[in-house]
């Protein structure tokens, strides 16, 4: 009779491998243990603390989920949408924490849920316009490099729950919307000057769930610097009540973006909720529940190929892996 220990047991056994690589093993990124998806016993626990930022006098609440494992883990920041919070995009959080990732989802105030929570409804839609501007964006570009310096402190602590938790030589970063542009500022999007200002070498892959192109710049000015690795996620419908990226604006991005370790997936009737945990104003039909299947198959196979150093993982990207998982008119590229 097999008991739930022997249960969670193989499980971590399973989980080790999947850390490792192990090469006897076929390459899945969907798989979470030996078991296939035993839950919180794999995906470990997540935490909540708060940054301080003495400099701005600002505070940046985290949700860090970590591997069920003790293992220094490669780290990836999840920066999320206007309006949103640290707690979003938790099924990301559960899977990317149960491949054996530290994963930290920060919250960025002044453009997260405080902006539109306790409004009347009338309101909330014009409160969430104004929250987008120069200085929440900065605001949020700048919350990267103290996040992860702080990152850095709790793992040289000599005790505590983060103490030598992160492997910081092994930093990505996702982020949906709002946190497409907080990622893209952060890994070598261009100014209309040719700048990189804000630009963090530490981080070494990009995930970016319904980029867009920045105002006053065009694609190529604006992305065909991008050195490190980046993986685009968007959808045929992917539009936004807020700002100017359109479905098709987003398509630009991947055209300009020089070649090396570059990917694209346009789900096909994908909307702007495709990537996030609620049905946004303006969304025209249910989501789609493969698409949630497919990001999580595609983030996991990217940030394994790149922060890992899996040569499966991108053989699986850039061979038939994918097809195991999009359906029939979603489009996929890389180059």
């Amino acid at each position: 009779m097999i008991t739930m220990i022997t249960m969670i047991t193989i499980a971590m056994l399973g989980l080790a491998a999947i850390v490792r690589g192990d090469d006897d093993l076929p390459y899945d990124p969907l798989l979470l243990g030996d078991l296939g998806d035993p839950g919180p016993d794999v995906a470990g626990m997540s935490l909540e603390i708060d940054v301080r930022d003495d400099v701005r006098s600002r505070t940046i609440p985290l949700r860090i989920w970590l591997p069920a494992d003790h293992l220094p883990a490669p780290v990836i920041l999840f920066s999320h949408g206007l309006g949103g919070s640290r707690d979003g995009n938790a099924w990301l959080g559960r899977h990317w924490s149960g491949r054996g990732y530290c994963v930290v989802f920060l919250q960025h105030a002044g453009s997260d849920e405080a902006v539109w929570r306790d409004l009347p409804f009338p309101e909330r839609l014009p409160s969430l316009k104004a929250a987008v501007n120069r200085a929440t964006t900065l605001d949020r570009y700048k919350d990267l490099p103290v996040v992860i310096d702080r990152l850095g402190e709790w793992n040289s602590a000599q005790d505590g729950p983060l103490a030598g938790r992160f492997d910081l030589a092994r930093i990505g970063i996702a982020g949906h919307s709002f946190g497409a542009v907080t990622a893209q500022g952060v890994t070598g999007q261009r100014t209309p000057a040719g700048q990189t200002p804000l630009s963090d070498p530490r981080i070494r892959a990009a995930v970016l769930m319904s980029p867009s192109v920045p105002d006053g710049c065009d694609a190529a000015t604006a992305f065909g610097g991008v050195v490190i690795p980046w993986m685009i996620l968007t959808g045929t419908d992917d539009e936004s009540p807020i700002g100017n990226a359109t479905a098709a604006s987003r398509l630009e991005i991947f055209p300009a973006l020089p070649p090396g370790g570059k990917y694209e997936l346009v789900l096909a009737d994908g909307e702007h909720q495709a990537f996030g945990d609620r049905i946004l104003p303006g969304s025209r039909r249910p989501r789609n529940p493969n698409h949630h299947r497919v990001v999580r198959a595609l983030s996991t196979a990217f940030f394994d190929a790149f922060l890992r150093d899996r040569a499966a993982a991108r053989e699986w990207l850039e061979g038939d892996g994918p097809r195991g998982v999009l359906e029939q008119h979603d489009r996929w590229q890389f180059k």
